[in-house]
């Protein structure tokens, strides 16, 4: 039986229906709080149970009633559920309006920073070599995506590709499905989605695991999809200050795992990197004066 690798996640799996069993009245109180998750994140039980017109004592309650240990646990969700459904207007407005150029570029780069420390504090080197020792076993690697995130599945392909390894890329719906179908158990699937999930991504990710596929999910919430439907799932906060989202943590996370593949057998990519050394010196490819 296949381990899965994640954090336990602070809602319980079955919240819609813990949702149905409360009463009429509850389910009034709380689905404005799940339907607009930005606007309640932050408040504190007694400031979230007035803007409610309700009492804190039923607000814990009704959290308690939908699998949540504490408040500070429904609060996590929130932000989880935040994070996972927000859109571009969200995401500007969030920052703020400012008419300076130089204060939205410096903003922009500010949070880029904060993504890349937040997967620096958050990453296991030891989880990096297992993927690596699965890349290197694996009889196909498979990066599943779509929308934005093609551009780190093509850029993981071409640089797995440099050690020879068997990676291919799949970035449209109808790609994934013909691909999934003939997985086995002895393949490795990278699936790369953000907020709630693209479909295509996540149902390629269903089948390919429902054919025994080893499935790896790259997003940035545990409430993503493929939290449920991988073995295992990395974070990287795509959390940005203008209307898309920003790429520089997935972007360094790839990067980690290109290193880790590198250095899982040394003595190969050493003797890869002679060779590209030779080809760049004499090979036709490159513009000489």
């Amino acid at each position: 039986m296949k381990k899965k690798v994640s954090r336990v996640p602070v809602a319980a799996p079955n919240l819609p229906e813990l949702i149905e069993k409360l009463s009429v009245k509850r389910q009034e109180i709380i689905r404005p709080i799940l339907e607009h998750p930005r606007e309640y994140v932050l408040l504190s039980v007694r400031s979230l149970a007035q803007r409610l017109k309700t009492d804190p004592a039923t607000v814990v309650r009704i959290v308690r009633g939908l699998g949540f240990d504490s408040y500070r646990d429904f609060q996590k969700h929130l932000h989880e559920l935040s994070i996972a459904f927000a859109s571009p207007v969200e995401t500007m407005q969030t920052a703020g309006d400012s008419s300076n150029m130089q204060v939205s570029v410096s903003n922009a780069l500010a949070q880029n920073l904060k993504n890349l420390q937040g997967l620096k504090n958050s990453l296991d080197g030891q989880r990096l070599t297992d993927l690596a020792k699965r890349i290197y076993g694996a009889r196909r690697i498979v990066v599943f995506a779509g929308d934005a995130a093609s551009v780190l599945a093509e850029y993981l392909e071409y640089q797995i590709n440099v050690l020879g390894l068997p990676i291919v890329s799949a970035t449209s719906a109808g790609t994934i499905t013909h691909v999934a179908r003939a997985l086995t158990k002895k393949d490795l699937v990278i699936a790369i989605s953000f907020r709630r999930g693209l479909r295509q991504t996540i149902e390629g990710t269903q089948q390919a695991r429902a054919h025994g596929a080893y499935c790896v999910g790259i997003s940035d919430t545990y409430l993503s999809p493929l939290s449920r439907e991988c073995d295992e799932i990395f974070l990287a906060s795509v959390e940005s200050t203008s209307y898309g989202i920003s790429m520089a943590a997935p972007m360094s996370l790839l990067d980690a795992i290109i290193a880790a593949c590198g250095q899982y057998r040394r003595p190969l990519t050493l003797e890869v990197a002679r060779e590209i050394a030779e080809e760049q010196r004499k090979g036709f490819r490159w513009y000489t004066t």
